[in-house]
């Protein structure tokens, strides 16, 4: 009698293979989101308007680019940096609003990248993807992140600061995924031509 052996699928495999992918994009989209928080203290260590809320905010680029790229893996990703950020950099001793500003973080650029495949027709593979449609998703992104901080921030005290808060965290969010972007352009222009 031979050996049992659980029989090939290639289904199996193919989930596996998922599955591995989208845990390094989760993996991937935590360092890129961490290291431009470190990046952005190196750089900009005197630029915050309040706790939180800064006129340029490097991190907003892979607030951006994760769910952009990666999708969900890319929000879970920003997810989790931002819980990681929120608890031992911007808010420590304040849990619920880590969690409610790294939720805030991922689920906001994520519902403006499900909002551009199905509204503005872009491919989930990027192949439609230009400069112009880029351009037009950083502005949607820079409002709809820092509205649903400034929700939150009203729905648990009450207070929030639209008229200042909301328009610096907006600027800073949008000024921010533009650099990062404009600097990966720079960045990509290094490397040699193919062919």
């Amino acid at each position: 009698m031979p050996p049992l052996q659980p029989p090939c699928d290639d289904s199996g495999r193919a989930a596996a293979a998922r599955a591995a992918l989208a845990c390094a994009g989760v993996v991937g989209s935590m360092a890129f989101y961490l290291g431009l928080a470190r990046l952005q203290d190196w750089l900009f260590p005197n630029v915050e308007f309040s706790r939180g809320i800064g006129w340029i905010y490097l991190p907003a680029g892979a607030r951006l680019l994760c769910p952009l790229l990666l999708g969900l893996p890319g929000a879970v990703g920003v997810l989790l940096a931002s819980w990681w950020e929120g608890v031992y950099h911007v808010y420590p001793g304040e849990p619920l609003r880590a969690l409610a500003g790294g939720i805030s973080s991922a689920l906001a650029p994520y519902l403006v990248y499900l909002f551009a495949l199905r509204v503005l027709g872009m491919q989930a593979s990027l192949a439609n993807l230009t400069s112009r449609r880029l351009l037009l998703l950083v502005p949607l992104f820079g409002v709809a992140s820092p509205l649903m901080h400034h929700l939150w921030f009203w729905l648990h005290d009450g207070r929030v600061d639209l008229a200042r808060g909301f328009a610096v965290m907006a600027a800073g969010d949008m000024l921010g995924a533009l650099a990062v972007l404009y600097a990966l352009k720079a960045l990509l222009a290094l490397l040699p031509a193919k062919g």
